[in-house]
């Protein structure tokens, strides 16, 4: 069989109450980049700032998308660190592979789900999440913290991102037309959903655009 982009492919789309980004993977940064304005980049080393990823940590990206944001950490963690990505939607997962290929790699990435994350208790120093957990619904989101934090080691960090409401601004509204997301600010209840999780040192960063809410810990519990 063949994948959306006319690849090659014997993965299939696990089942998922999760909605995924399948049909037009393949203009996926385009559109997040229009949907953000132009600020896709900024938002990425943004992140990449938050996360601090240091030399030989192994990082897990969930939701990675076509993969910009873990193929940017894979210079921070450099040859002595790992950084894998997992997403549920195989085409999503088929970009992200043809992006690390063209740039020389080590990243890996597979077509898995965040309720039922393949690897390891303990493994990861980092979780990242960006703009994934709206996607979810409530019951899914609780699972997939469980998750994290299951493959998190006892001083690992986890970083998500994900949209705030703010209906005063343009791409506030922007969002709400093209990202199916209400003006409602959720990181009030993300933060809770953290703290339930076992997460210790739950905090909100301070960001530029109060349409991205960037939530942080500083280990498990």
């Amino acid at each position: 069989m063949s994948d959306a982009n006319g690849l090659a492919t014997s993965e299939q789309a696990p089942e998922t109450e999760g909605r995924t980004i399948r049909s037009w993977a393949r203009y996926y940064d385009l559109v997040a980049n229009i949907i953000s304005l132009g600020r896709g980049k900024a938002i990425h080393r943004a992140v990449v700032k938050a996360a601090k990823a240091a030399e030989g940590e192994a990082v897990l990206d969930v939701g990675c998308g076509t993969g910009t944001l873990a193929l940017m950490l894979e210079e921070n963690v450099g040859e002595g660190g790992r950084v894998e990505g997992v997403d549920a939607s195989p085409e999503m997962i088929a970009e992200a592979r043809k992006k690390a290929g063209r740039g020389g790699s080590r990243s890996s990435f597979q077509v898995a789900l965040v309720e039922q994350i393949p690897f390891e208790d303990d493994e990861f120093d980092l979780v990242v999440s960006t703009f994934m957990f709206h996607h979810l619904p409530t019951g899914l989101k609780r699972d997939g913290l469980a998750e994290i934090r299951r493959v998190l080691k006892p001083d690992g960090r986890f970083l998500m991102v994900d949209f705030a409401g703010d209906s005063e601004s343009l791409i506030g509204h922007v969002l709400s037309i093209f990202a199916g997301h209400s003006h409602e600010d959720e990181s009030v209840d993300l933060l809770a959903m953290i703290e339930d999780a076992g997460f210790a040192e739950v905090r909100r960063l301070k960001s530029r655009r109060p349409e991205a809410a960037i939530l942080a810990t500083g280990s498990t519990t």
